[in-house]
């Protein structure tokens, strides 16, 4: 399948797959639209140590850009991320994200992150902690085990396999119980699919470009980050 790097809405990089017409980031801004839903509407819940399952690793940056509110709010972090495809690292030397996140004094870590590899424990910093997953997701089979799930798969339109109460049973199950997913999407269908295996779901502002996402509560509401 044909892949490209382009500029989305805030100058930061993405790849674009021409023939399903689908981003890895939005195209209205890809660091915008990751702090928005998975640092503002998930992270910032917490404090402490917080155990955070990716699904979508990706271009890294949802990794990067946590791993740098490690040393800002100093947290403790263990990060997994699956990925099925892991994008190539000629792809990852022309994503511009240490630039745009004025973070290159950090370079060598998101270098790390990225060099490390597949299925073998990394210690980034001794703050954050790494460990990349080369699988498909429906192979998780994690048990509470994470406070915190980023839900970044390719969009319902174009895999709406990975958007079923199936996978939404697997992403509770990893939960730690008051634990939280977040994700861009606010698709009546995965809002549905989330509440039928016992999530309690929100409708939040959504990122630059959407007007919606969801946030999943396997718990109360008023109890996360207890």
């Amino acid at each position: 399948m044909k892949r490209e790097i382009i500029i989305t809405g805030d100058g930061s990089t993405t790849i674009h797959l021409p023939d399903w017409n689908e981003q890895y980031h939005s195209k209205h801004g890809a660091i915008q639209e990751a702090y928005h839903v998975f640092i503002r509407k998930g992270l910032d819940l917490f404090q402490g140590e917080v155990s955070i399952l990716e699904i979508g690793f990706g271009t890294g940056l949802n990794a990067f850009i946590t791993f740098l509110e490690t040393i800002r709010r100093k947290l403790n972090i263990r990060y997994t991320g699956v990925e099925a495809y892991p994008v190539a690292s000629e792809e990852v030397a022309k994503l511009n994200y240490v630039a745009e996140l004025k973070a290159e004094d950090f370079q060598e870590y998101f270098d790390k992150i990225h060099r490390g590899n597949w299925d073998q424990e990394l210690k980034v910093s001794d703050n954050f902690q790494l460990i990349k997953q080369e699988k498909f997701f429906k192979e998780i089979a994690d048990s509470e085990a994470h406070d915190l799930i980023y839900f970044d798969a390719f969009g319902p339109r174009v895999q709406p396999e990975l958007w079923t109460e199936e996978i939404f049973q697997m992403m509770f199950n990893s939960l730690n119980a008051n634990g939280v997913l977040v994700t861009y999407s606010a698709k009546g269908s995965v809002r549905r699919a989330m509440e039928s295996v016992g999530f309690s779901v929100e409708r939040l502002e959504g990122p630059p470009g959407k007007r919606e996402m969801l946030r999943a509560t396997k718990g109360s509401f008023y109890e996360v980050g207890s």
